[in-house]
């Protein structure tokens, strides 16, 4: 079956990329919608009210996305080594720094990028606002104004595995390296400890299993990170006069993607898997707010949050950038490969969440 769907996307590529993808974010969008779903929320519920719920369906999308992958990889659907997270130049530094950066941007700017994204199409216009700047400052931290600092910052500290004799940044292929265990073996060793420890993490709540909103968000969207992998993965095609990416669900640099296609649409031709699927949570935001009846225009409340959620706009696509990926691109995306990169960041993020939850409380406390 695979490998007749597979002829049947390598033959128009662009069609089902488009329309796939278009889909795949119209869901996305949704369910982040109905469900609340919110990573920069997740934060502010532990800080605030104890509630861990938000946390928890947040780590199982992950730990469904790695299950997916998992599934995909035994049934020889791709080759997940390709994926730029398992690139053996591992920029450890930039996970970091990066993973700080967007956690404590995302709490100025009232959520990450996917969030941001679904409010937008619910009609908050600060959110379109984010959108635009974060896209802005994240191509500018590629290879715009910014991108000779980010060079010169943090090239210095990227460590090429290979040279350890170590092929990618796999949590796997670094402890076969690091022990000389069997690779196969250790694959399978790394997966069965970070499946046991997410999943274990998520159902020892009791709160947790009793809430069927949040349990079925998690699921939900790490589905969707693994149809993501498994559109691309098909219509890739090494002959193919344009190559497909091997790629989800991620919306760091497709929001700046997507601006650079509306102004260059004649030159680019078909638009790729983030423009349509960035697109495609716009509409599923936009559909859930229609069908929930809240669909309302909103604006910044004065110049003091203008402020302070462009300044958070621009911090997440410099830290986007530097990270590899924001609270889905690396948190789910990143995540479901096993990269050791994706962990460094994922955990930052929450750490700049913290951070950036501390520090605009001490900010209205002087105020």
């Amino acid at each position: 079956m695979i490998d007749t769907w597979k002829e049947m996307v390598v033959e128009d590529p662009a069609f089902y990329i488009g329309w796939g993808g278009l889909l795949i974010g119209v869901v996305f969008g949704y369910i982040v919608y109905i469900t609340n779903f919110c990573t920069m929320g997740s934060i502010n519920d532990i800080m605030s009210f104890g509630d861990y719920r938000r946390l928890r369906s947040w780590l199982l999308g992950g730990a469904v996305s790695i299950i997916g992958v998992a599934i995909l990889t035994s049934m020889e659907v791709a080759d997940f080594t390709t994926s730029q997270f398992l690139a053996p130049q591992f920029n450890w530094l930039g996970n970091i720094v990066g993973g700080l950066i967007f956690g404590i941007g995302m709490v100025y700017a009232g959520g990450c990028l996917s969030k941001n994204l679904v409010r937008t199409g619910a009609g908050d216009l600060r959110s379109l606002v984010v959108l635009i700047i974060a896209g802005l400052f994240g191509f500018m931290t590629i290879g715009g104004l910014l991108g000779p600092v980010r060079v010169a910052l943090f090239g210095p500290s990227t460590i090429n595995l290979a040279d350890m004799d170590i092929e990618y940044q796999g949590l796997g292929d670094i402890l076969a390296g690091l022990t000389g265990m069997d690779y196969d073996m250790a694959r399978t060793v790394s997966l069965a400890v970070v499946l046991v420890a997410l999943l274990g993490y998520c159902f020892m709540s009791t709160e947790f299993r009793k809430s069927p909103n949040h349990i079925f968000a998690g699921v939900a969207l790490g589905l969707c990170v693994t149809a993501g992998w498994l559109l691309t993965a098909l219509a890739q095609d090494d002959f193919a006069d344009v190559p497909v990416a091997l790629i989800s669900l991620s919306f760091a640099r497709p929001s700046g993607d997507v601006l650079d296609y509306l102004m260059r649409y004649t030159a680019l031709g078909a638009p790729g898997f983030g423009v349509v699927t960035l697109i495609g949570v716009l509409l599923g935001g936009f559909v859930g707010a229609i069908s929930k009846g809240k669909f309302h225009l909103a604006t910044f409340a004065n110049s003091g949050d203008a402020v302070r959620n462009m300044l958070g706009a621009a911090l997440m696509g410099i830290g986007a950038v530097l990270s590899l990926g924001c609270t889905i691109g690396q948190g789910m995306t990143g995540l479901s490969t096993l990269a050791a990169g994706s962990f460094i960041t994922l955990a930052f993020i929450i750490i700049g969440g913290i951070v950036g939850v501390k520090i605009m409380e001490w900010d209205m406390m002087r105020g």
